[in-house]
């Protein structure tokens, strides 16, 4: 009886310290969590302080560079959104036809809701993040390794508003066009595989997109891109410009980018989509 008690009282303390360890583990996640939240929002009101001023000034210095991160993000990556917008409308429209039949009206109410709605924002951010969010955290970071950040700073030039504002609205001005670019290549190719693989009718088939789409699957589709793209660009600024003085920062500050941004990108995709339903 001695026995178990003794050993009740060891094995007491030991379960209370790995209750503290998580605790105090999920206490810290969530703490780095708000800091990077802090962190984007501070950004993003940065740039839309620093777009104001810089439009009154002209903005002479910032338009190459925001014209350079749409070619880059938005004009270079448009093959690829294209080429998955017409492979995954290619799959809904096969999916839908085995589920429902050769109904046009119902399979472009489907499109509607499955593509504009959810696919089409959601995939598109995910392809900017993997392209492009780790090539903006990687180059901020060596830009401050090498020292051009500082160089800058001395100079006189504001490095929010020459390097964080371009890439902010070059890469969210082409979050939003990359995704009318994904809805609208589906769409084409879903009619042309459904006409011609199934012969659905022309009119059937707009008739259902037409009485799906409303003003507030645009709307929900245009905040989405927005903030996705707003996101993203905030998060990997900030990681970038987090790095220290070691050249092994730069992948992980860029690895860490990637994984925030697409964690906020679902965590919002989420979010809207429940607020939406309401």
């Amino acid at each position: 009886m001695a026995f178990q008690k003794s050993k009740c009282c060891m094995t007491a303390p030991a379960s209370n310290s790995k209750t503290s360890r998580l605790v105090e583990g999920i206490g810290r996640w969530a703490l780095i969590r708000l800091s990077v939240i802090g962190d984007v929002f501070l950004t993003i009101i940065s740039a839309f302080a620093n777009l104001v001023s810089s439009v009154r000034q002209g903005g002479a210095a910032i338009r190459p560079v925001l014209f350079k991160q749409v070619y880059f993000t938005g004009l270079e990556a448009s093959g690829i959104i294209v080429t998955i917008a017409a492979i995954i409308g290619t799959v809904i429209i096969a999916q839908t036809i085995s589920l429902v039949g050769d109904n046009g009206t119902l399979t472009g109410k489907i499109l509607v809701w499955v593509v504009l709605r959810e696919l089409a924002p959601l995939l598109t951010a995910v392809i900017i993040v993997a392209r492009s969010g780790t090539a903006i955290a990687a180059e901020l970071g060596s830009m401050k390794i090498n020292g051009e950040i500082e160089t800058i700073e001395m100079l006189g030039i504001p490095t929010d508003r020459y390097l964080i504002l371009p890439r902010i609205m070059g890469v969210t001005t082409s979050v939003v066009i990359l995704t009318f670019y994904f809805v609208m290549a589906a769409f084409a190719v879903s009619f042309f595989v459904a006409s011609i693989g199934w012969h659905i009718p022309y009119e059937q088939f707009v008739q259902g997109i037409m009485t799906a789409l409303g003003v507030s699957e645009v709307i929900m589709m245009c905040s989405k891109s927005v903030l996705f793209g707003l996101t993203i660009s905030s998060i990997c600024c900030c990681y970038g410009l987090a790095v220290g003085t070691s050249l092994t920062e730069i992948p992980q500050a860029a690895t860490r980018a990637v994984m925030n941004s697409l964690f906020a990108v679902f965590l919002l995709d989420g979010l809207i989509t429940y607020l939406a339903s309401f």
